[in-house]
């Protein structure tokens, strides 16, 4: 749109369906570089990506013309239909029902980045869901924890 001017930074995290580790080693750079080519395909810039096994991590710039719950949808659909396609697992792969989405400042871009990039050094000290209600808590969200993402 001509004359529209925005700056819309978003992370956005889902999980595995029952938070099994199922991305692996052997194809989680494949799955984020498939991952980045649907992002930018709707014309989203894309500043990060990182795939720990039973859950992502996203961080774009997002133009207003584009609604996050589309997006996510098609990353979702896209990327579960790749990784069955792919027969990377012996059982059928899908996401979770749900997403957290937060949004940061243009000046909080270097430390987002480097958060997501180092998840799994984050992860050594911190489960998922502990991350999670961590981020819900610091956003100020309220949340009930039946609606949560299924923990195991």
């Amino acid at each position: 749109m001509p004359g529209t001017y925005s700056q819309i930074y978003i992370q956005l995290i889902f999980s595995v369906k029952g938070r099994q580790n199922h991305i692996s080693e052997e194809f989680k750079q494949d799955l984020q570089t498939y991952m980045g080519g649907i992002i930018q395909g709707k014309y989203v810039e894309l500043i990060a990506v990182y795939c720990m096994p039973e859950h992502t991590h996203i961080f774009i710039s997002l133009k207003p013309m584009i609604a996050i719950s589309e997006l996510v949808r098609e990353v979702k659909i896209s990327s579960t239909k790749f990784i069955n396609e792919k027969q990377w697992l012996k059982g059928k792969f899908a996401w979770q029902e749900g997403f957290g989405v937060f949004s940061y400042s243009y000046s909080h871009i270097y430390n987002i980045v480097r958060y997501i990039e180092k998840q799994p050094a984050h992860h050594k000290t911190k489960k998922f869901k502990e991350e999670y209600t961590e981020f819900l808590h610091k956003f100020g969200l309220d949340y009930e924890e039946r609606y949560l993402f299924d923990w195991i």
